[in-house]
């Protein structure tokens, strides 16, 4: 017995500990990432650098926002603009994303996006809208663009429009209707004499809408022959030129610290080196921008059913009833397991799309998908959960759950609705070569 050799396992087996030297009764405390293998150091440090900042900066500033009208967020002198600033000072940017290695990066990226979704949805969702112009030019390798706009700027993603919600994600029409039809665009471009002209409207759903400085616009064509759904420009449009205007501020249920609102195209020109992808590159740029923003609201939304899963065993165990914690019924124990196991599905899912899409030659948006369906069903559900276990405490905005709560509820419809999601990746999911034409 005193032979530490095991029979038959090879001798440079590396045990941490043997058997007999765990604790009596075993009882393991995870960290705050669950059954996280260890992370690549990169990863190590914008999360620790990220949970700093949502912890001291923009958990407490959404909160505060949380209490504004949607005008007062964007005002002059609101902390909003503040946080953003303060947010620029970490250096996150183009540069120092492309600067991690490539094994490295998914999972970089999937931490430092929880971290932000953990903190607070709206504050996480407009710093990952803000990159997306310099994100998209990058993908497009247009230098133009990423070296006349300094990245500092805010950015926006403009293609939801008050006719088209997320049929402007579907190109192709696979979530179309029998016998639906696309109808005319809300906001076409025409392009001539090297210029991209753009008139139109985009949406109050368009995230900083009312904020940003600068959109990667994704707008109809206009032709000669009219409008053809699968046919459109991808251009990069500053928000100060001559003929853009702003919506109202848009007042909403959740995700108060994102600003969202109207934009407006009178006879907007821009030079054609704006352009990053014409007619013939229009679907491949809508599947790559949507691809990359479904798995980020995959581990944004992962984050934030992390947050209310946080709230629910902090209360379980300061909450009495019956003379002990609550965590010692045996209801709330299987309530709390469940709501856990959600949050460690949801997080693999996120960083399996991450890493799966990094690896492979064209990255399969019905893995995205995956993880932004996950995701934000996850956070919705736990934070449901979380709020039946406090009770009456939930529903009161003195503890932070129902803002969770209602943060959640708006993930499930932006980026896509997921019943639509579904839909579409059930036909990216089939065969074409199985099913024929």
């Amino acid at each position: 017995m005193g032979n530490r050799t095991t029979p038959g396992v090879a001798s440079g087996f590396d045990a941490p500990q043997f058997i007999k030297d765990w604790p009596g009764d075993p009882h393991v405390k995870m960290g705050d990432l669950g059954a996280e293998p260890a992370l690549p150091e990169i990863a190590q440090q914008l999360k620790d650098m990220m949970h700093t900042f949502g912890k001291e900066v923009m958990r407490p500033v959404g909160q505060q926002l949380d209490k504004m009208t949607a005008a007062e967020v964007i005002a002059p002198g609101s902390p909003f603009w503040a946080t953003w600033k303060a947010y620029h000072e970490l250096g996150i940017n183009i540069e120092t994303l492309g600067a991690i290695a490539p094994e490295d990066a998914p999972v970089a990226v999937s931490v430092m996006f929880e971290e932000m979704g953990w903190a607070d949805a709206g504050f996480a969702i407009s710093f990952g809208a803000g990159i997306l112009p310099f994100w998209m030019a990058a993908k497009f390798g247009n230098s133009y663009v990423l070296d006349k706009y300094k990245d500092a700027m805010i950015g926006c993603w403009g293609i939801t429009e008050p006719d088209h919600g997320t049929d402007q994600l579907d190109v192709t029409g696979h979530i179309f209707a029998t016998g639906g039809r696309y109808g005319r665009p809300n906001c076409t471009a025409r392009i001539t004499d090297g210029k991209v002209i753009i008139n139109g409207q985009k949406s109050a759903w368009g995230s900083n809408g009312t904020v940003a400085e600068l959109t990667v616009l994704y707008c109809g064509l206009q032709s000669d022959s009219g409008f053809n759904p699968a046919e459109g420009v991808c251009v990069i449009v500053p928000l100060d030129h001559p003929g853009v205007s702003r919506g109202r501020a848009l007042d909403k249920l959740g995700q108060r610290a994102l600003p969202q609102g109207e934009v407006f195209f009178d006879n907007v020109e821009v030079d054609i080196d704006h352009l990053l992808a014409g007619p013939e590159d229009y679907k491949r740029a809508v599947y790559a921008i949507h691809t990359d923003c479904n798995a980020l609201m995959g581990s944004i939304f992962t984050g934030t059913a992390r947050a209310a899963y946080e709230i629910a065993y902090d209360y379980a165990h300061e909450r009495r009833q019956g003379g002990v914690p609550i965590i010692r019924h045996q209801d709330v124990q299987r309530r709390l397991f469940h709501m856990a196991r959600r949050v460690e599905l949801a997080r693999a899912m996120a960083r399996r799309a991450h890493q799966y899409n990094a690896q492979v030659p064209v990255p399969a948006l019905q893995a995205a998908m995956f993880s932004k369906i996950t995701g934000t069903q996850t956070a919705f559900d736990v934070a449901s959960d979380a709020i039946q276990m406090l009770g009456g405490n939930g529903v009161t905005n003195e503890y932070p759950i129902e803002k969770i709560f209602r943060d959640a509820r708006s993930s499930m419809i932006e980026d896509g609705c997921n019943e639509m999601l579904a839909i579409k990746g059930g036909v990216l999911l089939s065969d074409p070569e199985l099913i024929g034409n």
